[in-house]
């Protein structure tokens, strides 16, 4: 099954080695025909700190890293293999 990639913004950095990305999607309501937005975040793992509140990221879905943490920062390198 292959691993989902979501694009967000960071949203807190303040643990360490962990980030919060608030990811937003956009679908038509199936009754009313109006553009909804809901967001949702999640918590994905950032081993070198890298990433401050405002920046924009990928998350990878990855094997579970502790009790909330499900999530993967993809850095460039990572994403073109």
């Amino acid at each position: 099954m292959p691993r989902r990639i979501l694009q967000g913004v960071v949203t807190s950095d303040k643990n360490q080695q962990t980030i919060t990305v608030l990811v937003e999607r956009r679908f038509k309501h199936p009754l009313l025909q109006k553009t909804v937005r809901k967001s949702k975040k999640y918590r994905a793992h950032d081993p070198e700190n890298r990433f401050k509140v405002g920046d924009t990221v990928r998350i990878i879905e990855c094997a579970p890293i502790s009790k909330t943490k499900r999530w993967h920062v993809v850095t460039d390198a990572e994403a073109s293999a």
